[in-house]
């Protein structure tokens, strides 16, 4: 049954071999037009090759700078965030995990660019800010920065 099945009159269709002569319908120039560059054998033009024109990737600017294969990624977390969701107490980076206040697994920073701190609290983290070990320690906490291993 299934040897018997054939595709749909005119839904096949075969490639037109070109160069094979005038009264096959694509000799002599065999669809290339005349002359010119794209009328040649061999390899075509470079990439990204605009004619002449200065390319794209010359007219962007240059980048400058420099990412040492050896920086350290922190998940920062602001003061305010800490106040706001936080109670006075002692906190590690496994319990800010806990608390949804940091989602990776890289080392953890905390920030005083945002907010203030009341509330008394107890960190022991990876990094921290000059300004928000100042402000933590205003309000009476500590903040305990652990050694790299």
């Amino acid at each position: 049954m299934l040897h018997t099945l054939k595709p749909s009159s005119g839904s096949k269709r075969l490639r037109k071999r070109v160069g094979r002569g005038n009264s096959a319908g694509g000799g002599t120039t065999a669809g290339r037009g005349t002359k010119g560059q794209h009328a040649r054998t061999g390899k075509g033009r470079r990439l990204g090759f605009e004619g002449g024109q200065t390319p794209l990737i010359r007219r962007q600017p240059k980048l400058g700078g420099f990412r040492s294969p050896n920086r350290k990624e922190y998940e920062v977390v602001n003061l305010d965030v800490l106040e706001q969701v936080l109670d006075t107490g002692a906190y590690d980076t496994d319990a800010l995990r806990e608390k949804r206040l940091v989602c990776t697994k890289k080392p953890v920073k905390i920030l005083g660019s945002r907010g203030t701190i009341k509330k008394k609290f107890t960190f022991t983290v990876d990094a921290v800010s000059k300004g928000a070990r100042e402000a933590i320690e205003k309000a009476g906490g500590t903040v305990i920065v652990k050694k790299r291993t």
